[in-house]
């Protein structure tokens, strides 16, 4: 058995999976407040990562500037995208409102294919060394730095949720609506700042991810692989968002091992996350950590 290379798989699939934990939580937080799935959530990813590109390309911007920029570009258009087309439809069935972000999606990715192209184009170099030794393992330099700041995050969710006031007036929102409304609490901006913050994290994930593989289109299916991390972790947890994110990252890493090793395959790495999401909501179908609603009828 080839130990070094099942570390070193081990070690990346530990990193992309807090990467994707943080993207489930951006799942998490649209739902919890709205109880919408957002299937656009890919494209936030991907709009992001063209608008970064183009500060430090087209604009010759340093990193340090236009990374910033991009993120709070991206929590004002998460906040403009809540008021302009999510919020006439409150009050509208759930499915309708779906819908609309599976119309979002499609929209979006047309939108970015015609500004940018549907080629890959490559990000300049961010940093002086590509990859950095972990253990005696090669990881790649973007990765630690979205690991380091993906833990920053969830810290910083937590806190946000459990002693800011707009996370308790989030937090008290996703509980039950009218009762939060009748305690003063606006809905629509609680509505609101869960889109913002979605969209922000979302494209930290998809600048990452763009600056190791490139930004094309095809970093909006980012979104669809986070989503088995989403179900199993519990699509209302916060927690479950993270530890199903580190799972699937882990099992994808380890679905390439056993494939490169022994079953050779070829698309093992794609689907195993798939098959592992089947088999444990055959057993728990609300997810590790997920609530279970009891309905009498």
């Amino acid at each position: 058995m080839n130990y070094e290379l099942l570390g070193n798989l081990l070690v990346n699939g530990a990193i992309v999976g807090t990467l994707y934990g943080v993207v489930a939580m951006c799942f998490v937080l649209i739902y919890k407040s709205t109880q919408v799935v957002n299937f656009a959530q890919g494209e936030f990813l991907l709009i992001g990562a063209w608008v970064c590109w183009a500060l430090l390309v087209k604009f010759g911007l340093p990193f340090w500037i236009g990374f910033p920029i991009t993120l709070l570009f991206m929590f004002f258009f998460g906040v403009l995208l809540q008021l302009v087309v999510l919020r006439p439809m409150i009050g509208e069935p759930i499915i309708s409102v779906i819908m609309l972000t599976i119309g979002l999606s499609i929209f979006f990715q047309a939108s970015m294919s015609w500004i940018f192209g549907v080629f890959v184009k490559p990000f300049p170099q961010i940093f002086e060394t590509e990859s950095v030794s972990i253990l005696g393992l090669q990881v790649q330099t973007a990765y630690v730095m979205s690991m380091i700041i993906s833990v920053i995050i969830m810290v910083g969710f937590y806190y946000f949720f459990k002693h800011s006031r707009a996370g308790l007036a989030m937090r008290a929102t996703a509980f039950d609506q009218q009762v939060a409304q009748s305690l003063g609490i606006s809905v629509q901006k609680a509505f609101a700042l869960s889109w913002a913050i979605s969209a922000m994290v979302s494209a930290l994930a998809g600048v990452v991810v763009g600056m190791v593989n490139g930004v094309s289109s095809a970093l909006s299916f980012f979104g669809i692989k986070v989503f088995p991390a989403v179900i199993l972790g519990g699509l209302d947890s916060i927690v479950g968002a993270i530890a199903g994110g580190l799972i699937i990252g882990l099992l994808e890493n380890f679905a390439e091992f056993l494939d490169s090793q022994y079953f050779h395959v070829g698309n093992m790495y794609t689907v195993a996350p798939f098959y592992i999401l089947v088999i444990i909501l055959m057993i728990k179908p609300y997810g590790l950590f997920g609530t279970k609603d009891i309905e009498r009828i």
